[in-house]
């Protein structure tokens, strides 16, 4: 059998820097370029060791753990005990994943025939499997494995910040109630030019059952003011609450949108609550969010103390 020194020292500089570099942006830590080299370095060393025989009293468990921690100061120092234990836990969450991800997709891709050649008795009786996994493997799969951790990762942080934004919406219209989750949208200014009222956007099927069986799926093909000319001359339920509201989209003109004027409007986001009767509930007829994760669009003036003052309506 032949080994190449040089090309296992090589890779496995890459994949500890790359372990390295990867704990860094989990615990939002900038490291220098250079401590990461120096630290992966460590650490391609101590691999190239295992070929010394007489050295191979350093392959213990504490003398493992001891290199680690030797990695993480020195590729992040030693600001608090805190903040190392930190590092330390993201820097085994992320080899512990690395390593499932590669035996997983190993094991995915084995045979039947693979696994049975793979299957030893042991004296006593028992079993047990031997696993091998080819250098190349490691070395293609790996990438795979922490880019994927680095994605899901990712999205958990951005859905974890979303839904921060995210609270229940309940509105009233004669004594009907239609509850869904909403966004506070910051940056969301939809105001009646008139009347200068908020406007909260929902989507139009949270009420299509008290809307003309006509509006069903033409919210998003025909304009709102035609739409409702459509309606000339027939009366429907909560025909007097209609209202036109103006607005300017984005690389669009002038357009129109539905909106109802509710009895009460209630939003509750972590533990505050802000009641409203002095709101727009504008009509969506397509979806807000296409997981679901929220069917309305709060006016940030509605989550407003001073609003709810003005509004006077008890909670």
């Amino acid at each position: 059998m032949v080994v190449y020194i040089d090309l296992i020292f090589a890779a496995n500089l890459l994949i500890d820097g790359v372990l390295l570099w990867l704990t860094g942006w989990l615990v939002k830590v900038k490291v220098p370029w250079w401590r990461l080299a120096l630290s992966a370095l460590v650490g391609a060393l101590y691999v190239v060791m295992m070929f010394v025989p007489e050295l191979s009293f350093l392959y213990t468990f504490l003398i493992k753990f001891g290199l680690s921690v030797l990695m993480l100061w020195i590729a992040f120092g030693f600001r608090s005990l805190q903040s190392y234990l930190r590092a330390l836990g993201a820097f085994y969450v992320i080899n512990f994943a690395a390593a499932g991800g590669i035996v997983g997709v190993h094991y995915l891709l084995q045979s039947s025939g693979d696994i049975w050649n793979g299957i030893l008795f042991t004296s006593s009786g028992g079993q047990a499997y031997r696993l091998k996994i080819g250098f190349w493997f490691v070395l293609a799969a790996l990438p795979l494995m922490l880019l994927l951790f680095k994605l899901v990762h990712s999205s958990r942080i951005r859905r974890e910040q979303l839904d921060s934004y995210i609270g229940e919406v309940s509105v009233e219209i004669e004594g009907v109630i239609v509850v869904c989750p909403g966004l506070l949208d910051t940056g969301n200014r939809l105001n009646d030019p008139l009347t200068r009222i908020p406007v909260m956007v929902m989507e139009a099927s949270l009420w299509e059952t008290h809307l003309p069986a006509s509006w069903k799926g033409k919210l998003t093909q025909m304009s709102a003011d035609k739409l409702l000319l459509e309606t000339d001359g027939q009366s429907f339920a909560w025909q007097d609450r209609m209202r036109l509201v103006p607005y300017r989209g984005i690389n669009r003109g002038a357009a129109f949108m539905l909106a109802l004027k509710p009895d009460l409007v209630k939003i509750k986001l972590g533990e505050e609550i802000f009641c409203s009767k002095r709101v727009l509930i504008g009509l969506d007829g397509g979806t807000l969010s296409g997981d679901g994760a929220y069917r309305a669009v709060i006016h940030p003036d509605l989550a407003q103390k001073e609003h709810t003052a003005d509004a006077a309506v008890p909670c």
